[in-house]
């Protein structure tokens, strides 16, 4: 039987990839100065000098938003490193050791867990203050709740499977059956909840730098890019749809990404 083509893998892999390319471009090249204000070219519109016009202080808009998604991509690349790392080693020390262990870190996940992602991004941010680097540290920390709960499920299950027992009487350490035998098997869904896991990483700081407590200035940002446009909205529409269209498009290729990646082995 032929297998079925796995289209959201591909499309989100495309997506993604021209997502990344497009960031990649934004940190060797713009064609201005993303700060540099222009008084006569303010709210002008598309144009060959300007392709995606001009914002209410003269910046071109297509290198703002050439920065902005890098900005965007870094923010969320770091809270998934944070979130992910941290998670492995909290949900592979409860998954495998059980007992006390799992009691004691669980009941400090759970209790983190209760609260959205974002709404504890905002009390570390109300702790730590605004800005790039403390976004993804006070991201990173909220997101290491769900990927730990992940890691650890996967670790119960596989703890238990004949490659593991076997590994066990050669005499591979635990540090070595956790790392080195049972993580690689929990890739599937860790991948899947990795890609998920930018997507969220994306809108949140979309949403902190749109209510100023995120990424600040001179840091060009999508979000903030949007939090200037909603005053012209009417007046110069193309300000707030294409860092908005860019925004949709990396949250469409992640969560593509991750639905293809969740069904590659059916």
């Amino acid at each position: 039987m032929k297998k079925k083509k796995n289209w959201n893998l591909i499309i989100g892999s495309l997506m993604t990839g021209c997502m990344i390319l497009f960031m990649l471009l934004g940190l060797f090249y713009t064609p201005y100065d993303p700060e540099a204000m222009d008084a006569s070219s303010k709210l002008a519109g598309i144009s060959s000098a300007h392709l995606m016009g001009c914002d209410n202080f003269g910046r071109d808009i297509l290198s703002r938003v050439l920065k902005g998604s890098g900005t965007t991509l870094f923010v969320a690349a770091g809270t998934v490193a944070i979130g992910t790392l941290v998670g492995i080693f909290i949900g592979a020390l409860t998954g495998y050791y059980g007992g006390i262990l799992d009691e004691v870190l669980m009941r400090i996940i759970d209790a983190l867990f209760a609260f959205p992602s974002i709404l504890l991004a905002l009390v570390f941010i109300s702790l730590i203050g605004p800005g790039k680097y403390n976004v993804i540290v006070a991201l990173g920390i909220a997101f290491i709740p769900s990927f730990s709960r992940i890691v650890r499920s996967q670790f119960l299950y596989q703890k238990n499977m004949d490659y593991v027992s076997s590994a066990k009487l050669q005499g591979a350490s635990a540090f070595r059956i956790m790392f080195v035998h049972i993580l690689p098997n929990t890739l599937p869904v860790l991948s899947s909840s990795i890609m998920i896991g930018f997507n969220n990483a994306v809108l949140a700081e979309a949403g902190m730098s749109y209510l100023g407590i995120g990424v600040q200035p001179p840091d060009a940002s999508l979000g903030r890019m949007l939090s200037e446009a909603q005053s012209y909205l009417v007046t110069a529409p193309g300000f707030a749809l294409f860092p908005g269209l860019i925004i949709i498009l990396m949250v469409l290729g992640f969560s593509l990404l991750a639905e293809g990646i969740s069904h590659a082995g059916d």
